[in-house]
């Protein structure tokens, strides 16, 4: 490879690299603004800075009521730690924190952000505190004067913020806009990756369309259609097909070992249910054709319709088999028929009259054997070579092509014959639906992961050699 092929080359391989990674980047960034609020309590209990950030891109912000619930409870930690309030001023805490209670438990504020699991926690962490099945009567009873004396006033309000406020600041509200719409600015982070992956999409296929002279540039955008998906600002998680094919790709990441054990067993079985539907398709195909008869129309029709080749195709098999049969064949198995008209011959002469009268004749009955074994070996040879030299010959080859011509014929006509079609039919019909159940039981027997198994063997193995 010349050195300016190679750089470009390696140049071209590090851009793949460099937008395979964007495109992950991108992705990772999409599955995480999908997950968000799923995962946002975790975020704020263990990373409140990202939830200080992220939350205004969300429309996220802490919910009204149990963010003034939590400022009165506050209010009362306050006035009890410094111990400077009347007892009149944290009865009215208490009262406003039982009024505030009770409309928590009517409202439910935590039904707008999708907690109500949240919202069954806290309410069963109170009533398991208060040894009651009511939540009105849990959240009344905490917070009355009577329960919360001086003694332990202050370990209650230790488990309210270990156990209750946790659960509280999770809770949130979503901004709705103009359209009835809760607001989601991820756009304003992924629009930058939009443009960018839009302007490498239309040069990338412009420079394919240029390329090559089997597509246009409308053509190119059909066929790298899955790019597509990284420019719509809907359905961002379809966004996962492009990255995977990006990073395949470019070797970013070797995705061959994790794409095998994905698509093993689902490949085995559908391509053991699509082998199975071939083959018996195309069985009960061949047998639609030997019933209807078409096999002898097909071989024995002298209409001259469109053909592929050359014409008179059965003639020219025929020839081709008896030249093959006399230079390659024949040669070969010599010996074996030498042997064999030897013998014949053999026993021919010896059960020939003329034999059995010159062997009556006084004087003549010693003819050696050899002389028979010599006559035997010499006409099986002549034979031999008469079978060679006709069809070496001109017109010895026109005596054959005559044999042939008449074999072929007569044959046809032999076929031809209704009870011989009738016969042949239902014999080869009866031979296809054999092969097609045994097909059927041997696929069913044979664990299809298997196949599939030897059949990556064989590509591992053709790949090293």
């Amino acid at each position: 490879m010349p050195e300016k092929q190679t750089q470009n080359f390696f140049q071209n391989n590090l851009w793949q690299k460099l937008v395979a990674f964007i495109a992950v980047i991108n992705l990772l960034l999409v599955l995480f603004n999908l997950s968000y609020l799923s995962f946002r309590d975790f975020y704020y209990n263990n990373i409140p800075l990202l939830v200080r950030i992220y939350d205004p891109l969300k429309g996220i912000e802490p919910h009204p009521d149990t963010e003034a619930y939590l400022q009165t409870v506050e209010l009362l930690q306050h006035q009890v730690t410094l111990n400077d309030s009347s007892v009149e001023q944290q009865q009215d805490l208490l009262a406003s924190l039982r009024q505030q209670s009770i409309y928590l438990i009517e409202e439910n504020p935590f039904a707008a952000a999708n907690k109500l699991s949240t919202f069954a926690k806290l309410k069963h962490r109170l009533e398991y505190r208060m040894q009651t099945r009511s939540s009105k009567a849990a959240f009344n009873r905490f917070w009355s004067e009577s329960y919360l004396s001086p003694a332990n006033i202050s370990e209650e309000l230790d488990f309210f913020d270990d156990k209750i406020a946790p659960l509280l600041k999770t809770n949130y509200y979503r901004q709705i806009n103009a359209n009835g719409i809760e607001i989601d600015n991820f756009w304003q982070i992924d629009l930058g990756f939009v443009i960018f992956f839009a302007l490498e999409y239309l040069s990338r296929t412009f420079k394919v369309a240029q390329n090559r002279t089997d597509l246009n540039w409308w053509e190119a955008i059909a066929r790298y259609w899955y790019d597509l998906l990284m420019l719509i600002p809907f359905w961002r998680w379809l966004r996962v097909l492009p990255v995977a094919v990006r990073i395949h790709k470019s070797g970013l990441f070797n995705l061959e070992g994790i794409l095998t054990q994905i698509t093993h067993e689902p490949a085995a079985y559908i391509s053991h249910r699509a082998s199975t539907f071939l083959i018996v398709r195309l069985l009960n195909q061949g047998q639609e054709v030997v019933s209807s008869g078409a096999i002898a129309d097909i071989l024995f029709s002298t209409n001259k319709e469109e053909t592929v080749g050359e014409d008179n195709k059965i003639d020219k098999i025929i020839d081709r088999l008896i030249g093959l049969t006399i230079y390659q064949v024949l040669p070969e198995v010599q010996p074996d028929i030498e042997n064999l008209l030897r013998y014949s011959l053999k026993g021919a002469l010896r059960g020939s009259e003329l034999y059995q009268t010159v062997k009556a004749i006084p004087g003549l009955d010693q003819i050696p054997r050899e002389t028979i074994e010599q006559l035997a070996d010499y006409l099986a040879q002549a034979a031999y070579d008469v079978l060679i030299n006709s069809y070496s010959d001109a017109e010895g080859k026109v005596i054959f092509g005559r044999l042939s011509e008449n074999f072929a014929g007569t044959l046809k006509q032999q076929i031809r014959n209704k009870a011989t079609q009738d016969e042949i039919q239902v014999l080869l019909k009866d031979l296809l639906e054999e092969w097609k159940l045994n097909y059927v039981i041997n696929s069913q027997q044979r664990n299809p992961e298997q196949t599939l198994a030897e059949a990556d063997q064989l590509q591992s193995d053709t790949t090293i050699s």
